[in-house]
């Protein structure tokens, strides 16, 4: 399997007339990509006459040329079927799904939290999904895709290993940290039989007080989250999964959720030019497999409708503008960003009339039902239509024939044995362990640390690991719980009874997640109270606490991160990470 896909280095004299008559010797032995008939009995996707060696624009249009080849031979159901991912209810593979698959074919298989809590069950499903597409005729394998960002978003969980996420690595700044995540975090979804990753994140964290992206992000800086960017999605494909970046063509200067809205940024073209657009600029110059386009509206720049839906944004900006060649996949139509108020068909045809290649549904359409039905006849009445939907089967299996190939069959197939010794996966996890030491970061310009308060000490938080960890670094301390939601106000009665609490207490520590628990902080430096305060995901709601004592970040609530930062508050590890946002006075 290719582990890169990236620009190679010119080859000039000798060695370039050399390869001239090592290519036209290997493909005098080669079965002609243009003859006119098909042989039925030939298995197109896993035939193995392709060049083997090392220049990568030879595999590539040996690819794209038998990706046409087999397009010209699919029927109808099988072309739409390829545009689809589909995701499914519950742990187990679903028979009416494994049926439409071993049937029609189908593009990919998106996992969700919800299917993903045990890894050997899912291990098994994945199995199945891929042994399906292997029993139809054509044998084409599935892309089985995912949303393992790092850090709180972590949609395969059950034995794979939490991380620190994005803006951790924009703390430490380093390219190394962001391909080594990249590369930990795909090796584990690769021995569950995960092929695609939908990340890296290149959405800017411009208002990063936002619940939706926050620490999703590397950076509120775009050259920063380029470079970093960039050497996530590289280890992603060394590890042996194509990486997707998103949410093209830019999620982060909104604070609305697109599962519930149709977000509208009202910024300049000029603006848009030079700071979102950037970051996905730089990586479809570096040799971006895939992109994910997101269901946000640019008034000044697209009109209102979802960006994800508009030719001006994916035809234009993202292949027109920017030259992208590859593989670009919507959000989840589900979503109420992409319906905006109209029905499920209208929304699929006007996706792939836009120009994305792929439609990710979180829910499976019936086999016979009124989506598959509509979809099925504007393919058959609707000849430019029919066209883009050609061209994007091109591309899914040019993709797939790239990085799906390399193993053979049995390397798709996890084998829930193979789960069950490799996950958690022992150097990622010390990886990511080191890797939350080296991101913690002083909020400010100066902390007091270790934070050492005369007396016992509150350990107050929304998560009972953080309590406990507290406990340990404090062993007198007493531990208070609170809500994590509602995130913009604490409850009422739970600020009453943290009053109460800190009744005999000198100090005490915060967790900090959102608005609501800084409010709890703010109430301590009231009354008296000694303040520490960690934030454990955005550092925006810590940032004007010059009153605190010691205020730090640490990007997730994972273990591994709060075990750093008590390392960090109890004076045993000096903080070297630097918050990655410029403008909020965080440095």
């Amino acid at each position: 399997m290719r582990s890169e896909a990236w620009p190679i280095a010119k080859i000039t004299g000798f060695r370039f007339y050399s390869l001239i008559a090592i290519i036209l010797i290997t493909f005098a032995a080669l079965p002609s990509l243009a003859q006119g008939a098909v042989d039925e009995q030939s298995d197109l996707f896993w035939d193995k006459a392709e060049p083997t060696y090392i220049p990568d624009y030879l595999t590539h249009s040996w690819a794209e040329a038998q990706a046409q080849k087999i397009v010209a031979y699919m029927n109808d159901e099988e072309l739409l079927s390829q545009i689809l991912m589909l995701g499914y209810p519950g742990k187990e593979a679903p028979a009416e799904l494994l049926e439409w698959i071993a049937r029609r074919g189908l593009g990919g298989v998106k996992i969700f939290g919800r299917n993903a809590e045990e890894s050997d069950v899912l291990a098994r499903a994945v199995a199945e999904f891929q042994k399906a597409a292997f029993s139809q005729e054509l044998s084409i394998p599935l892309l089985v895709a995912t949303d393992q960002e790092g850090g709180w978003i972590r949609h395969v969980k059950g034995k794979s290993s939490e991380s620190p996420g994005n803006m951790a690595i924009g703390a430490t700044g380093s390219s190394k940290d962001a391909y080594l995540s990249g590369f930990y975090l795909g090796r584990e979804l690769r021995t569950l039989g995960i092929t695609m990753n939908f990340a890296p994140v290149l959405d800017l964290a411009t208002v990063p007080e936002s619940s939706i992206i926050g620490p999703r992000a590397f950076s509120d800086d775009p050259a920063q989250t380029a470079r970093l960017g960039i050497a996530w999605a590289r280890g992603s494909m060394a590890a042996g999964v194509i990486p997707t970046a998103k949410h093209f063509p830019g999620h982060g200067a909104t604070s609305l959720d697109s599962h519930g809205i149709l977000p509208k940024i009202e910024i300049e073209k000029s603006v848009f030019l030079r700071r979102e657009l950037y970051p996905f600029e730089q990586a479809v110059r570096s040799g971006l497999p895939a992109v994910m386009s997101g269901h946000l509206a640019f008034p000044q720049i697209s009109g209102d409708e979802p960006a994800s839906l508009t030719q001006e944004m994916i035809q234009g900006m993202l292949r027109d503008r920017l030259g992208f060649e590859g593989l670009v996949i919507t959000d989840d139509l589900y979503m109420e960003g992409a319906l905006d108020g109209a029905g499920i068909l209208e929304t699929c045809l006007k996706a792939i009339r836009a120009g994305n290649d792929m439609l990710l549904l979180s829910t499976a359409p019936s086999q016979e039902g009124a989506l598959w039905k509509g979809l099925l006849r504007s393919l058959r009445e609707d000849e430019a239509l029919r066209a883009m939907v050609e061209a994007s089967v091109r591309r899914i299996l040019a993709l797939k024939m790239s990085y799906l190939r390399g193993g053979g069959k049995d390397s798709l197939i996890p084998d829930p044995a193979m789960v069950e010794m490799s996950l958690p996966n022992a150097k990622a996890q010390r990886f990511f362990a080191d890797l939350a030491r080296r991101s913690v970061s002083v909020i400010g310009r100066q902390a007091e640390l270790p934070f050492a308060p005369q007396g016992r000490v509150l350990i107050a938080a929304p998560f009972s690991e953080f309590i406990s960890l507290g406990k340990k670094g404090y062993p007198d301390s007493r531990g208070f719980a609170f809500s994590y939601r509602p995130e913009r106000d604490a409850k009422p009665e739970e600020l009453k009874a943290f009053e109460k609490a800190l009744s005999g207490c000198a100090g005490v520590i915060v967790c900090v997640a959102n608005r609501a628990g800084m409010q709890f902080a703010t109430l301590a430096h009231e009354r008296g109270v000694e303040v520490a305060i960690v934030s454990v995901l955005s550092p925006i709601h810590a940032a004007h606490s010059s009153w605190s004592k010691a205020v730090i970040a640490v990007y997730h609530y994972a273990p591994v991160c709060l075990e750093a930062g008590f390392e960090v508050l109890t004076g045993k590890l000096k903080p070297s990470g630097r918050v990655p946002l410029a403008d909020y006075h965080l440095r």
